[in-house]
């Protein structure tokens, strides 16, 4: 009879999302923990979350591709500098593959809700078939939350009608590719991030200018350790970019050469209505590379209009200037909805997460992971852990790396549960809006801030290295653990370890760095001393500790 060590036993997992996030917790718990009992629900028929969905053209990473992959799988092969949205989806793939992650992902499989069952100790959740409808239950002992930030599309739903329009409308992050654009007029509705590689006339924006050599493919693939000190000089230098959000005299430089850079690519009729009003840093810094967005403007089809949208009609735009503009498509390049941080799970006692939230005022959690009454219940990118300056893969993999400390004692049967009590939670959002407070973050209007509310629910204040340094081990007396008996004693244990070995290599050090004549007379000494000690059974002394 044979065994399979790969058969799913212990505790169970699951993960909601096939994304970056998602398939980095599962390829982490397997690796680290040895832990197999995994289901990933994923609505879509295919791995991959944004660099599935978002399939505009000229989509691309704007953070080095280098730096935006796994720690744990870096890829010697890519094409360039910054990743195309084909490449990326293509590495994710590759990734679940490469990890035998398919077996454990259901596909076209909706998570709708989670109730917590404090006798169980696992979550009750239903799942929807999105192809047929139908719901079923399941169960989870961990459930994590992976959908990420860039899921839920946002409309400019207060427009007036909107509905009416009678030509192709589609937002950017759900790309129609059977619309024929040769001869149509293109309205593109943004411009921010996605708007600005989705050419108004529907050209490619190449981001990806400065490709890698074959030359430098090789060395980062056959000479060891190249590839890794390119990525930490990468992440040094992106994450030394938060200078801009607290230095007022960086600030300011940085904004003067990116004013002469912005009026050196556009034609000057634009001049006026590129710069923007607000702080540098207020939104996402956006990258653009080569002849993009801006010489766009150059070409005799292509218009900006800044007067602003009054309506939407039948057949175009009627511009609060009264203009009327004729279209046949619309692009919605309009970003997402990430303030609603949308879990639709129940705690304890029943209280929803929206409960929780609107009890405190916004989204609040500790390290933006952890949510007091909730237990075993983890999030990735939950509030604020966003930033506009660096790689979020990196955040999620110092939100993975924190996670698996606490679910490492669940999955080995130390411990049945861990929730993060309410006070450090509150000690960690005060601070984070004290810091947020000093900010130029205050003066926002996107998506770092919460629509119509002053709590910055969204950026985390700080540079990543000090998320990293948060994050690096959990504080235990923040949390409160069910069942965690043996977890306890097995502390205990260790904690006499290293007070034993600490105490041994004290003196240790001490008699070896005594001179050799008084060595024997300490001894000697140690010897009449432990004489007169009282004898104890040593049942006794252990007793203490068990």
């Amino acid at each position: 009879m044979s065994f399979d060590a790969q058969a799913p036993t212990g505790p169970s997992v699951v993960i909601i999302g096939a994304g970056v996030g998602g398939l980095g917790f599962a390829i982490a718990l397997k690796k680290q923990l040895g832990c197999h009992n995994i289901t990933i629900y994923e609505k879509a028929n295919d791995v991959g979350g944004t660099w599935r969905d978002n399939t505009y053209p000229g989509c691309s990473s704007d953070v080095a591709v280098h730096y935006y992959s796994l720690s744990t799988d870096l890829n010697p092969r890519w094409k360039g500098s910054h990743g195309s949205q084909p490449e990326l989806h293509a590495y994710l793939k590759d990734l679940t593959n490469k990890h035998s992650l398919r077996d454990n992902i259901e596909f076209n499989s909706k998570f709708i809700s989670a109730d917590w069952d404090s006798a169980r100790q696992s979550y009750d959740l239903v799942i929807e078939d999105v192809l047929t409808g139908v719901t079923r239950a399941a169960s989870a002992n961990i459930l994590i939350s992976a959908v990420g930030v860039l899921a839920i599309p946002k409309y400019p739903t207060t427009l007036p009608g909107l509905s009416t329009f009678k030509g192709n409308a589609f937002h950017s992050a759900r790309w129609d590719h059977t619309v024929d654009f040769r001869g149509k007029r293109v309205a593109v509705i943004g411009n921010g991030c996605s708007a600005i590689s989705v050419d108004p006339s529907v050209q490619l924006v190449n981001f990806t200018a400065t490709p890698y050599s074959e030359c430098s493919k090789w060395i980062f693939a056959h000479v060891p350790g190249v590839m890794r000190l390119y990525r930490n000089t990468l992440m040094a230098m992106y994450d030394s970019r938060y200078l801009l959000f607290v230095s007022t005299w960086a600030r300011r430089k940085f904004t003067e050469f990116l004013k002469r850079f912005m009026l050196d690519a556009a034609p000057a009729e634009i001049h006026d209505k590129i710069i923007p009003n607000y702080e540098l840093g207020s939104k996402r810094l956006i990258v653009e590379r080569g002849d993009g967005y801006l010489a766009s403007f150059r070409r005799p089809n292509v218009n900006m209009n800044s007067d602003g949208i009054a309506e939407v009609t039948e057949n175009g735009i009627l511009t609060q200037k009264g203009e009327h503009m004729p279209f046949d498509v619309i692009i919605y390049a309009t970003g997402f909805d990430t303030d609603k941080f949308s879990y639709p799970v129940r705690g304890l006692k029943g209280q929803s997460m929206e409960e929780f939230y609107d009890s405190q005022g916004g989204p609040t959690a500790y390290l933006g992971t952890t949510f007091p009454g909730f237990p075993n219940f983890y999030a990735l990118t939950g509030p604020n852990t966003c930033n506009g300056h660096t790689s979020v893969i990196f955040l999620e993999e110092c939100q993975i790396s924190y996670c698996l400390q606490l679910i490492k004692p669940v999955v080995q049967g130390l411990a049945s549960s861990f929730a993060i009590k309410m006070k450090p939670t509150l000690a960690y959002d005060s601070w984070v809006q004290r810091r947020l407070s000093c900010s130029l973050f205050t003066q926002c209007f996107s998506w770092y801030r919460r629509e119509g509310s002053k709590k910055i629910s969204t950026i985390f204040p700080g540079p990543l290295t000090l998320f990293w340094w948060l994050t690096r081990s959990p504080q235990w007396e923040h949390y409160e653990v069910e069942g965690g008996e043996k977890w306890e004693k097995q502390r205990r244990m260790a904690r006499i370890s290293r007070a034993v070995g600490c105490i041994s290599l004290i003196v240790f050090s001490n008699w070896a760095l005594s001179p050799r004549e008084m060595i024997p007379n300490t001894l000697s000494r140690f010897g009449t001393q432990l004489l007169k000690f009282p004898r104890v059974p040593l049942g006794t002394f252990f007793q203490g500790f068990a």
